[in-house]
């Protein structure tokens, strides 16, 4: 059963980081027009979002050989989309510009991150102290 949990977590956010690392990019670089289409992007949002894709394929990486870093480095993950969403109510409630979707996918985002930190540490670092009791 563990296996199945890291296999499944493991696919699922190497689909979801390279997602949001071609997204992210494409805004940052203005590819494919993607810039043009995402309308009023807070740019330290999709910057936050670029980094996490990052942290995702590192995670997803972990969750195959069973790292126990796995788990930190998706908490690292969440704390900077919090953050990240923290800056986007601070801009949005002086005025600045932004899309509706923008907190709608962060609110989407962090709890998705959070659950797979939780699933990191229960699945690889709670079997690796019961490993070594």
């Amino acid at each position: 059963m563990k296996k199945y949990v890291l296999s499944t977590s493991a696919v699922i956010l190497t689909a979801f980081g390279l997602i949001t690392l071609f997204l992210s990019t494409s805004v940052i670089f203005d590819l494919f027009g993607i810039r043009a289409k995402e309308g009023n992007y807070v740019l330290f949002v999709v910057w936050s979002n670029f980094i996490s894709s990052i942290l995702y394929l590192l995670a997803a990486y972990g969750f195959t050989k069973s790292k126990k870093w796995t788990s930190t480095l998706l908490g690292i993950s969440t704390i900077i989309l919090i953050a990240a969403f923290i800056g986007l109510k601070i801009h949005a409630n002086s005025g600045g510009i932004y899309e509706t979707k923008t907190i709608g996918a962060m609110i989407f985002r962090i709890p998705v991150t959070l659950v797979f930190a939780i699933i990191a540490f229960f699945t690889i670092n709670k079997q690796l102290n019961k490993t070594r009791e």
